[in-house]
């Protein structure tokens, strides 16, 4: 997920050869000429709107791990491209305001290497107190932080390993499964009982 904008980048415009061609050949009429610079301008226009919306408001991110399983199925390449995994709608909304609630699925970046996103679910928010899963312990959530963990226990590294994590690094809430197509859907917002304590 990380570097979407840079694999969009690199990527030379389909347009370049063409306008390479046109640059050598000086008998294109100006009607193909004032076409191709169209074109041309229409695809970069494409290309600026598609950022600007993917860093803003919506993104699409391809799945890896077993985490959050059985909610979602990760691939287990990072090969780009693949699409053996699901692929999740990202909307960034929420982030105006932190408006999250309890049980959503949020990505963020890990506070022991912000070039990592993961994908958890939200359990505590600031200021409610948590029983720690196999602990005695009760935490209280410092304010401006989270508690995240994945619906695997067994294959998660979340709070439970670094704590609560700060507001700052969440990324987006997922809403829903674009792909593959027998998995599209809505991404249920769902909370294990008895993990809030009234205190």
């Amino acid at each position: 997920m990380a570097g979407k904008d840079a694999h969009v980048l690199s990527h030379p415009s389909p347009l370049l050869p063409l306008l390479l061609h046109w640059q050598s050949n000086k008998h294109l009429d100006m009607r193909t000429g004032n076409s191709l610079w169209l074109l041309t301008k229409k695809t970069l226009t494409g290309a600026l709107i598609g950022i600007t919306i993917s860093d803003r408001y919506v993104t699409l991110s391809p799945l890896r791990g077993s985490s959050m399983h059985p909610t979602f199925t990760g691939s287990s390449t990072s090969f780009p491209g693949s699409l053996k995994g699901d692929v999740i709608l990202v909307e960034r909304f929420c982030l105006q305001k932190y408006k999250f609630s309890h049980g959503d699925v949020i990505i963020f970046r890990t506070p022991t290497n912000q070039k990592q996103i993961f994908v958890k679910r939200l359990i505590a928010l600031p200021g409610d107190w948590i029983q720690v899963p196999e602990s005695s312990e009760i935490l209280q959530i410092p304010e401006g932080h989270c508690w995240v963990e994945g619906d695997n226990p067994a294959s998660s590294l979340d709070s439970r390993s670094f704590g609560p994590i700060p507001l700052g690094l969440v990324q987006g809430r997922v809403t829903h499964v674009i792909w593959p197509p027998q998995r599209i859907g809505h991404v249920e917002r769902k909370m294990p009982t008895g993990r809030i304590s009234p205190y």
